[in-house]
């Protein structure tokens, strides 16, 4: 995974296609040497900045809980940047830091396999693995929703801008469309932006002339060029950015008036976003407060309509 010298890089999806032992439904713990001896084999070669070596020996010290974390949550634990962790991953032989955290799982996963009284859970197969991570995404956004404060402030705002647009483009589209669809029971002029170029610079520019104040972003790895165009053409347009990833740092947020960042599930070939989700749930529920009247009557506009063209089926 992008220690051979000219070798094609993977994706991160093809790395994790390599790394995951799905279909036998077991894990694929790294055999061989003792998991201590392999990180040290790991790092001890490569020549680390003092900085790259807290971060060696802090994937030493905890590799069991270290091996899930997420980029964000790694570079916290340490005290360093991102990038920091990511020129870490680039120093000791891997294409980035989602290549680095396979083989790092792969080590985690045999000291967890070989401990005496390991319980079951801690040798679960690939798919339960993954869910344990998408947990931990919503322990640690459980725990950012203990100040509510700015959710419930970015929602009234996404409430009182009509029209609302909600932008999401390539891997982000889905969550855009969900948060479009509901937030369209609520809202009166919910306009969904899921292509780029220059459509979504003409779909922002009328949003604004029309007299659109925000625009909800969503930007999930891996992070489109053609969403930070889009974001930057909504900042010209005189909109006001607010945005959904899974970053702190970075080139998205650098460009997003308010930002809320929350982890992505990254076991699996492709991500979930179960915490996204969630989030998104949580800001919508902001707009329905910021205005109940106007909620309530949306809501029994629509189920009406619904009753009347027989929408949903009768459960």
């Amino acid at each position: 995974m992008g220690h051979e010298g000219g070798a094609p890089v993977p994706s991160p999806q093809q790395a994790r296609a390599q790394a995951s032992a799905i279909t036998s439904g077991k894990t694929a713990p790294e055999a061989g040497a003792a998991p201590m001896s392999q990180l040290r084999e790991l790092f001890d070669g490569p020549r680390l900045s003092p900085g790259q070596r807290r971060i060696a020996q802090y994937l030493i010290e905890h590799i069991t809980e270290a091996a899930f974390l997420s980029i964000t949550d790694l570079a916290e634990r340490v005290g360093v940047s991102q990038p920091s962790v990511t020129r870490f991953a680039a120093a000791v032989g891997f294409s980035g830091y989602p290549a680095l955290r396979e083989k790092l799982q792969s080590i985690a996963l045999g000291a967890l396999g070989s401990a005496p009284g390991t319980p079951a859970e801690a040798t679960s197969n690939e798919l339960q693995a993954a869910v344990d991570a998408e947990i931990e995404n919503l322990e640690n956004l459980r725990r950012d929703f203990a100040d509510p404060d700015e959710v419930i402030r970015v929602g009234r705002a996404l409430s009182k801008s009509t029209p609302l647009t909600v932008l999401g483009l390539r891997i982000s589209v889905s969550l855009a469309e969900y948060f479009a669809y509901a937030a369209r029971r609520i809202h009166p002029d919910v306009r969904l932006v899921t292509r780029g170029g220059t459509v979504a610079y003409d779909a922002l520019l009328q949003s604004r002339e029309a007299g659109g104040t925000w625009v909800l972003a969503f930007g999930m790895p891996r992070h489109a060029q053609e969403t930070l165009t889009a974001l930057r053409v909504a900042h010209s347009a005189g909109l006001q950015v607010a945005l959904i990833t899974d970053l702190r740092l970075g080139p998205l947020v650098d460009e997003a008036d308010v930002s809320f960042a929350t982890g992505t599930g990254s076991r699996l070939v492709f991500d979930s976003y179960a915490a996204p989700v969630v989030l998104s749930a949580a800001l919508l529920q902001a707009m329905t407060d910021a205005d109940p009247e106007r909620t309530q009557a949306r809501l029994e506009e629509y189920e009406q309509v619904a009753e009347q063209h027989q929408f949903f089926l009768k459960d």
